[in-house]
């Protein structure tokens, strides 16, 4: 009776490359960053998918139309699915931040939403989804944030990095997020969904 959700990080921007807090600064795909949703579409290919969410944000949006492209599919925007907005910090350097905030190593990252009001707003984006599709599987495509907050919350250990594209794979059962795991990190559980 568990819904799937492969939980996506969007492909590369210039910002990601260039190590740019982002939040939500609509920063679109780069080329290598359309190179790796069509390489996930392809990864995806053999996995069924009933529906296919993103955050409104362009570099979700746009990484999870390559494969809804290859589906024939619609992409459904949620804002819930949108990366923490980091306030006056979207738009700096990492190092800019250390230079001008000597705490945002230990400290919160941004002064914008905070990470429990992020944390809160995406496991609800993930419990709506999952109701929609009781026992499907679906797609959605969202930031790294967003993901670490997923895998951190199901007690998953060293999520300090999520690759762009890298696929999470979660299954929640009546509003509890019962699975999550993806390559290269423990699975991990939890017993409730915030």
């Amino acid at each position: 009776m568990a819904t799937t959700i492969l939980l996506v990080r969007h492909g590369e921007t210039d910002w990601n490359r260039d190590g740019r807090v982002q939040g939500h600064t609509d920063a679109p795909l780069n080329a290598r960053g359309w190179e790796q949703a069509a390489s996930l579409a392809s990864e995806l290919a053999a996995e069924p998918i009933d529906a296919i969410y993103a955050s409104d944000l362009a570099r979700a949006r746009d990484t999870a139309g390559v494969v809804a492209a290859a589906r024939g599919l619609d992409v459904v925007t949620h804002p819930g699915l949108r990366e923490k907005h980091f306030g006056t910090w979207e738009g700096l350097y990492d190092h800019e931040v250390f230079e001008r905030f000597p705490g945002a190593a230990t400290g919160p990252w941004g002064d914008g939403e905070s990470t429990e009001e992020m944390v809160e707003r995406v496991l609800a984006a993930v419990r709506e989804l999952a109701a929609r599709h009781l026992e499907g599987t679906i797609l959605a495509v969202s930031h790294g944030g967003p993901l670490r907050a997923v895998l951190r919350h199901c007690s998953v250990d060293g999520v300090d990095r999520i690759g762009n594209c890298q696929v999470v794979r979660i299954a929640v059962e009546h509003g509890t997020i019962v699975r999550a795991e993806t390559r290269g990190y423990p699975p991990g559980s939890v017993e409730r969904v915030g």
